[in-house]
């Protein structure tokens, strides 16, 4: 990795902005660098997640844990790589490029506020939990708060390594924020094998993978600090940067609201799913059709959708957002890159979503499938848990296209310094949410908890595309892109009968490994029919995704190590 700090005028000339710099070269490097590296993220995920499934299994462990975890991560997204970040790194790369000093105190004191706020969050939080756990009896969701209490202390590590990674990418450096989460995943993934190997229990082991997760997100903290060496000069002066502290402190809540819908969103489906637990087995004077499965359920059916989306989806609304920050004072740059972000968007999210859709049992029994030890005890999903995750997995797949969409122009009203627009629009939608919420988890369980989620995203694009095109004052769809979306639309189409033929025609395998081939089989057919309708059709993502970025100084300050 080279730690060598790019010159001051390198870093005061993005390489978006250099001449004849190529946007779109920018755009796919910083694409391919977060996405490979975030699929490894996603892959040590998803290895961590197979083994606590297994290790804790799909009942109230499984549930609980999933839960303790959702609670730090929530903070992280709306404090630290969503709302903060959104809010931040607009008026950081405004001031960067003529004014370093004033930069590096507006970040100084940005981490020095996020750690006291975040800190006494913790604080109020842990005695509140408590103070509940003290005077509860109930056995059952004392064990859950229990293991939230252990879990909490990530929050503010995570909401700081969050803020670090939006610096190092603003100074171009995508890779090392990207690589960050892989060591949260690998300390969980090396406890909860000592648990497998020292024979502890269950229980006990939820604690200790919680003790690791704290530990590893001290560790991110140490990695991001090392990769920014030379690039901030950290100071308690805050007074160059009081006038641009104000105003992310002004942009701050209302992106909270925007950004944070989907997580929002999330944790209402994690309270409602946590209900019999954490409330009792009534709601509203009816007996709720959820049980202590209904978390584990719903929590890792989403880690198998968000696994395209995090890697695809947010790799390029991560890398799209320094570009319109740049040029959010020059139209046509401006609207050239809102295009791409979401022609690139589109042109990965629909395939994943059609593809998830198809393949959703054969993942989930191979991912989450159970078996019996050697004790016989029965170790990960149950048969009627991996039917009820894959209904869940049925609800989130259809608008993965959705999510990824809604970054991008989310990102694209922050960029113009307009947090009050997606705030309104995210309000609606957590009330549409949460209504849809309370009318299908009677008739669907926990799937309605997925369809309402997709349902109400789906129609947050709509929303914001509309909005987004008054607010450019320019038409997002001209003729090459709606030839695009097209073409997107077709192939993902082809792609997704190729893979139902698959699965139509090759007989469903009753054991694990026949599960397996299967997917690997729908999986290679459909990368391979996608990729080539793509170069048949002729679609110019498939070439953005393998340009190059510029060379030469302009180059140097979008670097990727």
């Amino acid at each position: 990795m080279n730690t060598t700090p790019p010159n001051p005028d390198a870093r005061a000339a993005p390489a978006a902005d250099a001449p004849g710099a190529d946007p779109s070269g920018v755009l796919a490097a910083a694409v391919r660098v977060i996405s490979g590296l975030t699929l490894l993220s996603r892959f040590s995920g998803l290895a961590r997640d197979i083994l606590t499934a297994r290790l804790f299994g799909d009942g109230l462990l499984g549930s609980a844990f999933r839960a303790a975890y959702a609670a730090p991560n929530l903070f992280r997204r709306l404090f630290g790589e969503g709302a903060l970040s959104a809010a931040f790194m607009p008026e950081y790369t405004r001031i960067l490029k003529d004014d370093k000093p004033s930069s590096d105190a507006l970040a100084s004191l940005v981490i020095y506020a996020l750690c006291a706020v975040t800190a006494a969050i913790v604080l109020v939080l842990e005695l509140g939990l408590l103070a509940v756990v003290l005077i509860s009896d109930d056995a059952e969701r004392n064990l859950s708060l229990k293991l939230i209490m252990v879990m909490l202390p990530m929050m503010p590590a995570v909401c700081l390594t969050a803020i670090l990674g939006g610096v190092l990418q603003v100074h171009g450096k995508f890779g090392p924020p990207a690589a960050a989460p892989i060591l949260l995943n690998v300390a969980q993934i090396v406890a909860a094998m000592l648990c497998v190997w020292l024979g502890v229990s269950a229980q006990s082991g939820t604690y200790l993978v919680g003790w690791a997760a704290v530990a590893a997100s001290v560790m991110q903290i140490v990695w991001c600090f090392a990769a920014l060496n030379g690039r901030v000069r950290w100071s308690r002066a805050f007074g160059a940067a009081r006038e641009s502290g104000r105003t992310v402190l002004r942009r701050f809540l209302p992106v909270v609201i925007g950004l944070g819908t989907l997580q929002l969103n999330t944790m209402l489906d994690t309270v409602l799913a946590m209900w019999p637990t954490w409330i009792g087995p009534t709601m509203f004077g009816r007996v709720v059709t959820l049980d202590q499965s209904s978390n584990a359920i719903i929590s890792y059916a989403q880690t198998v959708y968000q696994f395209p989306l995090g890697v695809f989806g947010i790799a390029v609304a991560t890398a799209v957002f320094p570009l319109l920050s740049r040029s959010a004072s020059e139209p046509r740059p401006f609207l050239e890159c809102l295009r791409r972000g979401l022609r690139l968007s589109l042109f990965i999210g629909l395939p994943a979503s059609i593809g998830l859709f198809l393949v959703r049992e054969d993942i989930v029994r191979t991912i989450f499938g159970g078996s019996t030890d050697s004790a016989g005890v029965m170790r990960g999903f149950s048969d009627a848990n991996l039917i009820r995750t894959a209904a869940a997995l049925a609800g989130f797949a259809p608008a993965v296209w959705a999510y990824s969409l809604n970054h991008v122009f989310s990102r694209a009203f922050y960029a113009k310094g307009d947090t009050t627009t997606p705030m309104r629009i995210a309000l609606a939608m957590v009330a549409v949410n949460l209504s849809l919420n309370l009318v299908l988890i009677w008739p669907l369980k926990e799937a309605g908890l997925a369809w309402a989620t997709a349902t109400s995203a789906s129609l947050q694009t709509v929303i914001l595309f509309v909005l987004c095109s008054r607010r450019i004052a320019s038409p997002i769809l001209d003729a090459e892109t709606l030839r695009g979306a097209a073409r997107t639309l077709l192939a993902s189409v082809l792609m997704g009968l190729a893979v139902w033929a698959v699965i139509r025609f090759l007989p469903t395998q009753p054991t694990w490994i026949g599960r397996a081939m299967r997917l690997a089989l729908c999986v290679a057919v459909g990368a391979g029919a996608y990729a080539g309708l793509a170069l048949v059709l002729r679609s110019p993502e498939f070439r953005w995704l393998r340009q190059r970025g510029p060379k030469g100084d302009g180059a140097r300050s979008m670097s990727f190590e």
